[in-house]
């Protein structure tokens, strides 16, 4: 069993190669402080709530990422002189399921080649394709040291690979400089900047929206939201305000398929924190199951997960139900943390909500969009949140005005043969990928001028 091969005392040290500094494993995330680790997580930019300590460790309590579902945690820290410096969530793990970084085809060239890919490394959340911090560090140096410790320890222990997943730029840097691999994919966020007057008419906003607390971030930010906001942009003041911002044809479609659910009588409720009842939960994780089972698969957080999180982190959660003659039929989670990047040089944390999960007992037509996009996108405008990040993957997210951003990860082979190779292919599709992104970018949904 790999928890056997993987699961390190306690105590377990590790002399990484910068001697200043000592590495630490351990076995499970309670085994780390947890004021300590939401404090070095707190000092990042680019944090998210997926890795705050309660987060993690509802995973692992509640059997969701576990050894035996293939995600055996080494938790690292990185200590000098015996005052924390970084920590990061990693995992030993003998398959690919639930990263959303592919390496499938990596692994099949090791087998045809009679070697093994499994067991790697990955530095992630699991299940979880949001961009952020994943080095926690206290400085520029640690977060150096703590990439290097964990190359050297993957080395040690005979591991095939380091993978780094969706990564936040200060942990791009800090791989760089180690010698991994970059590899980049595309995602879809939605930021709240309402273009600047004579950048395409804008409607009216409807009378009695709340306006947002501060000017959003550009349009075309990376995933981690790093490009600074134009200051001639500001919040959208209410969903029609949004609409109008749009192209025509994009404008039309997006009341066409909101009418459809309204036709069908459907009607959305929204509950946030503790506002979520137990009842509540429970019909979410009915719908979030079901959209499991119809594909074939097993879902991958057990509802165990889900009340841990509304124990542990209720601020971070608010959940959409979507009600026909009075019994709910779907419903849909988001998430919504401050992501502070004052460090770079803004006024405020920005706060951000992150599409997470949805499901249906019942099929209605354009009921998927309404609970995923525009009422998390109706609530995002109402509640001054700065922007809206949809998830991996879904081109037809650009229609509801989510546009792509590139998310990046990084990646350590310990075959020299095979990483050159992997090198290679990743340099071809780092240019596909970037054709891509521009192909997108052509397709803004916006009106001219924006």
């Amino acid at each position: 069993m790999m928890a056997a091969t993987f699961q390190r005392p306690h105590a377990a040290l590790s002399q990484p190669a910068d001697t200043a500094y000592v590495l630490r494993l351990h076995p499970s995330p309670d085994d780390v402080d947890a004021d300590a680790w939401d404090a070095l997580l707190a000092a990042q930019p680019h944090a998210t709530p997926f890795m705050r300590h309660a987060y993690l460790s509802a995973l692992h309590s509640s059997g969701s990422a576990v050894p035996e579902t293939g995600w055996t945690p080494v938790f690292c820290t990185l200590w000098r002189e015996e005052v924390l410096q970084g920590a990061c969530a990693v995992y030993a793990k003998p398959h690919s399921y639930g990263e959303y970084v592919f390496d499938q085809g990596w692994a099949g060239a090791y087998a045809r080649h009679g070697m093994d890919y499994y067991p790697k490394a990955v530095v992630a959340v699991p299940f979880t394709p949001v961009p952020g911090a994943r080095l926690l560090a206290v400085d520029a140096a640690a977060r150096h040291a703590l990439v290097r410790a964990l190359v050297q320890w993957c080395e040690e222990a005979g591991l095939s690979s380091l993978h780094l997943l969706f990564t936040a730029p200060q942990d791009v840097e800090a791989a760089q400089a180690a010698g991994l691999m970059l590899r980049h994919t595309v995602q879809f966020h939605w930021t709240n900047a309402a273009p600047p007057h004579g950048a395409g008419a804008l409607a009216s906003p409807a009378e009695g929206a709340t306006p947002s607390a501060r000017e959003g971030a550009g349009p075309m930010a990376d995933a981690s939201g790093e490009a600074p906001s134009p200051a001639c942009e500001r919040p959208f003041e209410s969903f029609d305000h949004f609409l109008a911002s749009l192209s025509q044809d994009k404008r039309k479609k997006i009341r066409q398929e909101r009418r459809r659910v309204a036709d069908a009588g459907v009607a959305f409720r929204w509950m946030r924190g503790t506002d979520i009842t137990t009842d509540d939960w429970d019909f979410f994780y009915r719908c979030y199951e079901r959209t499991y089972l119809e594909h074939g698969n097993p879902p991958y957080l057990t509802r165990e997960f889900f009340a841990r999180m509304a124990a542990d982190m209720p601020e971070a959660w608010v959940l959409f139900i979507a009600e026909r003659g009075g019994h709910p039929i779907a419903s849909s989670l988001i998430a919504v943390g401050a992501n502070d990047t004052r460090a770079q040089g803004t006024k405020d944390p920005e706060l951000v909500a992150f599409g997470r999960y949805w499901g249906a007992l019942e099929r209605v037509d354009c009921l998927h969009f309404e609970a995923c996009y525009y009422q998390p996108l109706q609530w995002c405008i109402a509640h001054g949140v700065q922007r809206f990040e949809g998830g991996a993957q879904g081109e037809h997210k650009m229609a509801r005005a989510l546009l792509p951003v590139q998310a990046t990860s990084a990646h350590w082979l310990a075959h020299p043969a095979f990483a050159e190779a992997v090198d290679r292919f990743l340099e071809r599709e780092g240019e596909g990928v970037a054709q891509y992104l521009e192909e997108l970018q052509s397709r803004n949904p916006f009106k001219t001028g924006r």
